[in-house]
C-alpha cells in the first residue's frame, strides 16, 4: 500500500491498526455521487456542520485504495475509533479535492 500524496487529494485513515490510503478518483467519486447524492451538496452539507456519518463512512469507503479485506462496518468503526474530531482531516482532504482538482 502506497502512502497518501496529498499534492493528489489524497489523505489517510486507521483501519483496524492499519493506514489506508484515501484516494479521490473519479470512478471512486461517480461511485459516491451515485450513493450519496451530489456532491457538491455534500460539500454543502459539510460547510453547514450537516454531514452525516453515513455519508463520511461512504465517502471514505469508496474512496480506499486499495479496498480489499476492508467493509464498510470496518471503515465506520474506524471512524468512530478515532472519534469524528480526527476524520475532519481526510474529509477535508477530500473535499479540497472535489471542489480544487489536484
Amino acid at each position: 500500500m502506497s502512502a497518501a500524496n496529498p499534492v493528489r487529494g489524497e489523505a489517510s485513515i486507521r483501519i483496524a491498526g492499519e493506514v489506508h490510503t484515501l484516494r479521490p478518483s473519479f470512478a471512486a467519486l461517480v461511485a459516491a455521487e451515485e450513493e450519496i447524492g451530489p456532491l457538491f451538496a455534500l460539500v454543502e452539507r459539510a460547510s453547514e456542520g450537516q454531514l452525516r456519518l453515513a455519508e463520511i463512512a461512504t465517502l471514505f469507503w469508496h474512496c480506499l485504495d486499495p479496498r480489499e479485506g476492508v467493509t464498510r462496518e470496518t471503515v465506520g468503526d474506524a471512524i468512530l475509533a478515532g472519534g469524528l474530531a480526527a476524520s475532519t482531516k481526510p474529509l477535508r482532504a477530500l473535499l479540497a479535492a472535489i471542489l480544487q482538482g489536484r
